[in-house]
């Protein structure tokens, strides 16, 4: 008897393709992409990388920011590069493709200024690999907005750093 070959789900698949766009990455404090899906089509596409013409963290090291969050624990972020979704929000823009009521399949918890541009470029569900560390108020917004949330794994993305 033949073994029965077992296809992904579609949001087995899409999160797989996000890993390979992630892999462009130029950060190495996540290497996360991103992928907008449309009647079950990618639009659009984005990972964490530098403005053009800009110089990479990987290139010249990271341009770390501190945060002190309201509980008062501290984190460090690297602000050099532009966030996948932002990247991705761009890429739809430049070619005039409009993501209302697109999904995006993204390996943790949009923070909080990308989930504002989310919910305002039309996207109506989030599907997650992982949470982020702040990614609390994002999840109330999506919530609020009427936003679907997917969270596949409820592992918090770490860094090496925090």
């Amino acid at each position: 008897m033949r073994n029965k070959y077992k296809r992904p789900s579609w949001d087995e698949y899409f999160m797989k393709i996000t890993e390979i766009v992630g892999s462009r990455g130029t950060c190495d404090r996540g290497r996360t992409g991103c992928i907008m899906v449309k009647n079950k089509m990618i639009i659009a596409t984005g990972y964490v990388g530098s403005p053009i013409g800009l110089a990479h963290c990987d290139e010249i090291g990271h341009e770390m920011h501190g945060v002190t969050h309201p509980d008062g624990h501290q984190s460090r972020h690297c602000i050099r590069t532009a966030h996948a979704e932002q990247n991705a929000i761009c890429q739809a823009a430049k070619t005039g493709v409009s993501l209302e009521g697109a999904t995006l399949y993204i390996k943790m918890t949009p923070c909080y200024a990308c989930a504002k541009m989310l919910i305002n470029s039309g996207i109506k569900r989030i599907v997650c690999a992982q949470d982020y560390h702040a990614g609390e108020r994002s999840k109330q917004i999506f919530a609020e907005a009427g936003v679907q949330f997917d969270l596949l794994d409820d592992a918090i993305t770490a860094y090496n750093d925090q």
